[in-house]
């Protein structure tokens, strides 16, 4: 049984057990994804228009802040003495998928 959900304008495929790096969310110990894009179950998969219905992934959070590598970006103009550096760390939280429910 696995699922593909939405989160953070991404997709993810996940299972019961995998542990997975989403875009922030404020959230102390458990989250619920009910944006499931598609649900498969015994081999039976349904494909929701946009969201399945009544289908929901439970997770618990295991790190709720952690930092990616820093990406530097160096900004230049020609000839007008322009130049910038600008750095990002982005930050995700650790979850842990622990069920895959089928809401029909």
């Amino acid at each position: 049984m696995y699922a593909i959900i939405e989160t953070g304008n991404k997709q993810y495929k996940v299972k019961q057990g995998d542990i997975i790096d989403v875009e922030l969310i404020e959230a102390k110990r458990h989250v619920t994804f009910d944006k499931v894009l598609l649900i498969s179950v015994d081999g039976k998969t349904e494909i929701g228009a946009p969201h399945v219905k009544g289908a929901k992934v439970s997770a618990k959070v295991l790190e709720p802040l952690i930092k990616d590598k820093k990406v530097t970006t160096f900004r230049y103009k020609n000839k007008t003495n322009y130049h910038r550096t600008i750095g990002h760390r982005q930050r995700y939280t650790r979850v842990q998928i622990e069920e895959v429910k089928h809401g029909s």
